[in-house]
């Protein structure tokens, strides 16, 4: 063989890989796979339109002064990062004087199930005592912050009312209060700030999945949220605390932004994030929203759904040890294969996944749970009625402006980033 025809078979050899490797990346039906991040370790990197957001934690220079002779104390869970290295670490690696851990939801690992007692213990690693504010108590009480100087609240939210981080965030701010102790918000960016949508809550629904009068897609840091809670005087007894923040770096609320870390066990991806204020109100009915799979808060079903195009089986899973409807076949809808730009672009709460699902549900009767969790998480009693009524999307949605149109204008107030 000469020289010459070697050459070009080695070519089309060459060719031929970069043509398979290129079809390898595209789905049967000829268009590209959209490559969603996994949420699951802190080496994922932010893969994001806007690359150079910096998360609060991050801008050392800004905070870490404040901090010099100080007893701290941390409110800070699985996703309270400064680059790879956890806060906690990261402060005691630079002389700051950490003295205990206040534990939110899901515990400081974020490892236990919704809903589920978190227990006082102490870090592994470092030693730290661990207060739970998950449980029977979910405010610091005065002996967890006496002898503290300084509290720092770092976690991770998602934008949702019912997303219980911010409850807690309110009661380390009361009790921060009642003791003459600063906050100091470190803020991350809200994944679900580019819109804002649901009904107000009303006084009579308030639990903690529902604590402040503001719609259930809020549009807020958790730090604008926190000069909310203060300047709006919602804390027990009108007090307000001395509350400071550190911004993020290059954030608006039109950011996209993608998270490095699953901010809970029932939230692995940016699919689940963009869907959970849709579907987190299926928690409130018999249905499962996915609880017990690898795709929760991206399908919901339940046995007796009469279409049975598409189905799954919730199993006993860490981080849902006892889900809905637990190793039964499930028949619904799985939405984990829609484009993450349509998730995020329809900027609404969709109530059509509630309200068709109810209309095909055989016993109508059953639907709704007999302890009106549903009340809870809308804020109100009205949605579900509405959805008894037989109401469709577009009137219950009217029934929203009002409250909505007033809160934007409070909203203003505080907010810290351009929409």
């Amino acid at each position: 063989m000469s020289n010459n025809n070697y050459y070009f078979i080695s070519f089309i050899f060459i060719l031929f890989l970069f043509s398979a490797c290129s079809n390898k990346a595209t789905s049967d039906n000829g268009k590209k796979e959209e490559n969603e991040p996994v949420l699951q370790t802190v080496s994922d990197q932010f893969e994001t339109k806007d690359a150079k957001i910096r998360v609060a934690a991050e801008r050392t220079d800004e905070y870490l002064h404040l901090l010099e002779g100080k007893k701290v104390a941390l409110t800070v869970n699985h996703t309270s990062f400064v680059g790879d290295i956890h806060l906690v670490d990261f402060l005691i690696s630079k002389g700051v004087d950490v003295k205990r851990i206040y534990a939110p939801e899901h515990g400081f690992r974020g490892q236990a199930d919704a809903g589920a007692t978190v227990k006082n213990g102490r870090d592994e690693k470092t030693g730290l005592p661990i207060i739970s504010l998950y449980g029977k108590r979910k405010k610091p009480l005065p002996e967890d912050v006496e002898g503290i100087d300084f509290i720092i609240f770092d976690i991770q939210d998602v934008g949702a009312r019912f997303y219980t981080y911010i409850s807690t965030m309110h009661y380390v701010m009361e009790a921060a209060a009642e003791n003459n102790i600063p906050v100091l918000i470190l803020d991350r960016p809200n994944p679900n700030g580019h819109y804002i949508d649901g009904p107000i809550l009303e006084d009579d629904f308030r639990s903690f999945v529902g604590m402040h009068k503001i719609p259930v897609v809020h549009g807020l840091t958790v730090a604008e949220l926190a000069q909310m809670i203060n300047g709006e005087k919602w804390l027990k007894n009108g007090v307000q605390c001395d509350l400071h923040f550190v911004k993020c770096e290059n954030y608006t609320h039109n950011s996209s932004y993608v998270l490095p870390i699953k901010p809970s066990p029932n939230l692995p991806n940016m699919h689940s994030i963009y869907l959970y204020p849709s579907l987190c109100f299926f928690e409130g009915t018999d249905v499962n929203a996915g609880r017990g799979t690898e795709k929760q808060f991206q399908v919901y079903g339940h046995p007796s759904y009469p279409e049975k195009t598409f189905s799954y089986t919730p199993i006993s899973r860490p981080g849902a040890k006892y889900p809905k409807h637990q190793n039964k076949e499930c028949f619904g809808v799985d939405l984990s294969g829609e484009a993450l730009h349509t998730l995020r672009e329809q900027k609404k709460i969709n109530l059509d996944y509630l309200i068709q699902f109810y209309h095909k549900f055989p016993n109508k009767n059953s639907f709704f749970l007999k302890n009106n969790f549903m009340d809870k998480l809308a804020g109100t009693d009205a949605l579900r009625k509405d959805i008894l009524a037989g109401k469709s999307e577009a009137e219950i949605r009217r029934s929203w402006k009002r409250g909505i149109d007033e809160y934007k204008l409070m909203r203003e107030k505080y907010l810290l980033y351009a929409d």
